[in-house]
């Protein structure tokens, strides 16, 4: 389907946790607001939830990748998962050359989805993660960079959601000391919108779990049981519709399973404090509002628990392991915590739209050949 003889633009973001679709949202929008249709694709929960932010967005149905996490030894469990990866790899690229000839695409966006890229249609594939954490150390993550930039160049452009100057959010991540030649930095990508003012202490504790299972569901136990001993006014998020209704509530706690963009919203804006993960679309997220946030990295998710470090260190958020996890002890140092302002440019959640809207020239000036 075409609109105003324009072609489809197609976004399809990695199934890995929520947040790779969360950022996807504001390019979606921007896209909508100047009437270019757009084709979504992504797993059933990714259409769900893409389908319950935007009425009326097409929708189309590709296999995620299918992770799959342990409860200890995340990393040797992750390697023996790379053929099945590079298996999806090559299906998408089948997969994205059959569409494209069915649907005339006149681009395509592509969040960490190394296989969707093609020839003759414009291609973009966005990553925060430039320099791959292998957990092997600096020799480890040097020896697979070669790799992981050979799937990056296949692309026309490879769009960076962080701010330009280092460290920006990303620190490391984000800011290798050698970049593809195709790079271009969006700054910060978040669902949620324009920046607030912080709420003071009295506003409610807000707990707000993502991520891969069964981490997921481990760290909500943990959190539950030690809330029950907690007084203050809090508001418990699952972050998963999968997640299993909790029963009896306290009467100081609001519970949800996974909450919409709009629902989701006005509690985080209301929020004093937040227990979340350290997922970089969480934290693009967390800067927008201008939160104070203690962050749980994934136990042996080498992502966050750098970037948990890079953001302690630097005094933007209080960070804690998850096995080190004592509620009213991390609250009471979270309390002494300094939670300095990240700094960024007025422009930092819209400088992505004058990137956007270049590259939409191009693929119009493409498409008209």
């Amino acid at each position: 389907m075409t609109t105003n003889g324009q072609r489809p633009i197609l976004i399809a973001p990695l199934d890995w946790g929520l947040g790779h679709t969360t950022r996807c949202i504001p390019l979606i929008a921007h896209l909508r607001s100047k009437q270019r249709p757009v084709l979504f694709a992504g797993n059933s929960w990714q259409r769900a939830y893409i389908s319950k932010t935007f009425a009326g967005i097409e929708t189309i149905h590709l296999e995620g990748y299918n992770i799959r996490y342990s409860r200890s030894l995340l990393m040797l469990s992750l390697i023996g998962q790379i053929p099945q990866v590079l298996t999806a790899i090559r299906n998408e690229q089948e997969w994205i050359g059959e569409l494209c000839a069915a649907r005339a695409i006149g681009g395509i966006i592509s969040d960490n989805r190394y296989g969707l890229y093609h020839r003759e249609v414009p291609s973009v594939i966005m990553s925060h993660q430039l320099r791959i954490r292998t957990g092997l150390g600096y020799l480890g993550d040097e020896l697979l960079r070669p790799l992981h930039y050979r799937f990056l160049n296949r692309f026309d452009e490879c769009w960076i959601p962080d701010l330009e100057d280092p460290p920006g959010l990303g620190g490391k991540l984000s800011h290798p000391h050698r970049l593809p030649a195709h790079s271009h930095y969006l700054g910060l990508l978040s669902q949620l919108g324009a920046r607030g003012r912080r709420p003071d202490d009295e506003g409610p504790l807000l707990v707000l779990l993502s991520g891969p299972e069964p981490q997921r569901t481990m760290l909500s136990d943990l959190l539950w049981d030690q809330l029950q001993h907690y007084r203050h006014p809090t508001i418990f998020v699952e972050g998963s519709a999968a997640a299993q209704s909790r029963q009896p509530v306290p009467a100081h706690v609001q519970h949800f399973l996974q909450l919409s963009r709009s629902e989701l919203s006005p509690l985080l804006r209301q929020a004093s404090l937040v227990i979340c993960r350290s997922g970089y679309s969480t934290l693009m997220d967390l800067v927008a509002l201008n939160k104070k946030a203690i962050l749980i990295p994934t136990p042996g998710q080498t992502e966050q628990e750098y970037l948990a470090r890079h953001l302690h260190r630097a005094g933007v958020f209080y960070a804690v392991r998850q096995k080190d996890l004592d509620l009213a002890g991390t609250l009471k140092a979270a309390a002494d915590f300094r939670f300095r302002t990240f700094w960024q440019k007025h422009t930092a959640h819209t400088g992505f739209t004058a990137i956007l809207d270049r590259w939409l020239h191009k693929v119009d000036a493409g498409n008209s050949q």
